[in-house]
């Protein structure tokens, strides 16, 4: 079977959640141990070695590349299925087409989003979900909303969990977190938040709770500014936190790891997530995680975790002041995290994919 994917989202230079869901479960899908050939479109051509086994098809266009581009290559040459794991299927498009639905959080917290993003968000994917023969879902969680918000039927979704950068591990190497720490300007135990600055992660609240607390000196909000961020700097010099709160953006794959290692607590107060997989990232390097009660992350997090209401400040800044102030409470979630980890994988999850484009295949 030619099994054909949109790639387009899995050479990014700096990946976020999505990007990074792509270019793993592509790698795991070429490892996997089945007689399938695999053709990828690219907008421009990925590097050389990355995608090692596939047929690499770079198909540039300034302009609407999926609905034009792309669709005119399935028109002309199709595969026998298609595979969109971060983007939108194309008009044109095989029979068999499964698409990966990662979140609908523009429809629980649309003032998250610029109002052009979230009409293109609900379009893209109300069409996706109409038109495809089947869906993957990273949680029940987005599952659920699938079938509530757009009247998706259940049997037409399968959840299949993303897994992680198994290359994560503890950092044990004090001086390399030293170096990390040192990069950033961070003196002395810190908390860590990893991800795009936005709304929607609740940021607000957290720089809240930290104000209130005075065991620890620094409070790291790492990653891309996104939509609104500007009201966190804000934030934080109307409470007196400059110098205290710190804004290194994007951390490079590897740094990651040593920062999360290093870290008192790894704390993620999401208001949703369609999966969470910074969470498993933090688990993996040994960090505790303080996490939102809502939306997939309980079952991105299991057991490892400290799990709070990310709408109540104070509960947030008591989860804090707990995991600072309790050695052992640490070491326990830091144990669970790594056996929650451990249930995930990219291997797992291309399996799912694959069992499902099967399924379609005649």
């Amino acid at each position: 079977m030619l099994i054909g994917i949109d790639a387009s989202r899995a050479v990014a230079a700096r990946p976020t959640g999505t990007e990074t869901y792509s270019r793993q479960l592509i790698q795991a899908l070429l490892a996997l141990d089945s007689s399938h050939q695999f053709r990828l479109y690219f907008r421009t051509a990925p590097p050389a070695d990355v995608f090692p086994g596939a047929d690499a098809r770079p198909i540039s266009f300034p302009r609407l590349w999926t609905h034009a581009r792309l669709s005119w290559e399935m028109a002309r040459r199709p595969p026998d299925a298609l595979f969109v794991p971060a983007h939108v299927l194309p008009l044109v498009h095989p029979r068999a087409s499964l698409v990966t639905i990662h979140d609908l959080g523009y429809l629980h917290f649309p003032q998250s989003h610029p109002w052009r993003q979230r009409l293109h968000l609900d379009l893209s994917t109300r069409w996706s979900a109409r038109a495809a023969a089947h869906l993957l879902a990273d949680s029940e969680a987005t599952k659920a909303d699938l079938a509530t918000h757009y009247g998706t039927p259940p049997a037409k979704i399968t959840v299949a969990y993303p897994g992680y950068d198994e290359t994560l591990a503890p950092v044990r190497d004090p001086a390399a977190i030293e170096a990390v720490k040192a990069r950033y300007g961070i003196n002395g135990d810190y908390f860590l938040y990893l991800g795009t600055l936005q709304p929607r992660k609740n940021l607000a609240r957290l720089v809240a709770a930290f104000a209130s607390l005075q065991l620890v000196p620094t409070l790291v909000l790492a990653g891309k500014r996104g939509w609104l961020y500007d009201a966190l700097f804000t934030q934080a010099r109307r409470l007196g936190l400059e110098g205290r709160v710190l804004f290194p953006g994007y951390i490079s794959p590897e740094e990651k790891a040593a920062l999360l290692s290093g870290a008192l607590a790894f704390v993620f107060p999401s208001l949703y997530e369609g999966f969470g997989l910074p969470v498993l990232e933090a688990q993996a390097c040994g960090c505790t995680v303080i996490a939102s009660n809502t939306s997939s992350l309980p079952e991105a997090a299991g057991d490892g975790a400290l799990l709070v209401n990310p709408t109540d400040t104070a509960a947030i800044g008591a989860a804090m002041q707990r995991v600072a102030s309790d050695a052992a409470l640490r070491d326990e979630l830091v144990e669970r995290g790594f056996a929650n980890a451990r249930r995930f994988s990219w291997a797992a999850c291309a399996q799912s994919a694959l069992d499902v484009i099967e399924q379609f295949v005649v």
